[in-house]
């Protein structure tokens, strides 16, 4: 990393894919570090052509052209911390993992984007170890929400688990047992009508993070969103703890006024903005 003066805010990086719809992926990336006061860039590791609706194609970018990217925004750029997401396929994967080795950021999140919400696979089966194996020690914090918990795990069916079918204590203690520094199980997809609980898994305890389930329709990106507040908090300087009460009350927030935008004939995208929406 090149030693030229800091920014007067902190730069955050996003690795992910492109979202056409703008809700999802790199784009609710930009919008959440934006949002919560760090300066985004981004290195763009696939293009997809999704909407509201599902995702309906999905177009690695070339491994030299990834690799392109992460060397110009490290020779240039001051990044204090990196938030990852769709990775695509193990070149990519092994890629990003070399240079962050090389580079060390001071923070590293990775949301694991293995599945779609529509059930599509975002990363081939090939790329999951190297992932697990290259990526994931480097990493202050992992966010899979239950399916893909269920993927990492090995679990014998991606829906294992499920509120009805998984236990959440086992699948709590078989993430302790993977020696990650810290992991967020994300509960978005449990079956509580009342709350949204999240639980922070690191070696000397486990805590939950609980808020009122908001029943809107409108959650398109949620995964990314939560993710890349946590690294732009952490850039700003928070404990790993307070990084994910702030993110936590960021995305409700943000889920909250989703239904202000009603974009799409689907599920909607959140309300990344929704702080300075008064103001004109």
């Amino acid at each position: 990393m090149i030693s030229s003066p800091l920014s007067s805010i902190p730069v955050v990086l996003t690795i992910a894919g492109s979202d056409s719809s703008g809700g999802a992926g790199i784009q609710a990336d930009i919008k959440t570090i934006s949002a919560t006061g760090s300066y985004a860039c981004s290195v763009i590791t696939a293009s997809t052509a999704q909407n509201t609706q599902g995702v309906f194609d999905v177009l690695p970018l070339p491994v030299s052209h990834v690799k392109q990217q992460l060397d110009a925004v490290f020779s240039d750029l001051n990044i204090v911390a990196v938030k990852i997401g769709m990775l695509a396929n193990a070149e990519i994967v092994e890629v990003v993992a070399n240079k962050l080795q090389a580079v060390r950021p001071d923070h590293l999140v990775i949301d694991p984007v293995l599945l779609s919400t529509s059930g599509r696979r975002l990363l081939s089966q090939d790329a999951l170890k190297p992932l697990q194996e290259m990526l994931f020690p480097m990493a202050d914090l992992i966010t899979p929400n239950i399916p893909e918990a269920a993927v990492l795990l090995g679990y014998a069916s991606e829906n294992s688990g499920n509120e009805s079918t998984g236990s959440r204590p086992g699948m709590i203690a078989d993430l302790k047992r993977l020696g990650l520094p810290a992991i967020l199980l994300k509960g978005g997809h449990a079956d509580d009508p009342h709350y949204s609980q999240d639980w922070l898994i690191t070696d000397s305890a486990t805590t939950m993070f609980s808020a009122p389930r908001i029943h809107e329709s409108n959650t398109h990106g949620t995964g990314c969103t939560l993710s890349s507040a946590i690294a732009s908090y952490l850039a700003r300087g928070d404990s790993l703890s307070s990084a994910v009460a702030a993110a936590k009350t960021y995305i409700s927030g943000a889920i909250r006024h989703a239904n202000q935008l009603n974009v799409g004939q689907g599920k909607g995208p959140l309300h990344h903005f929704y702080r300075y929406a008064g103001d004109r």
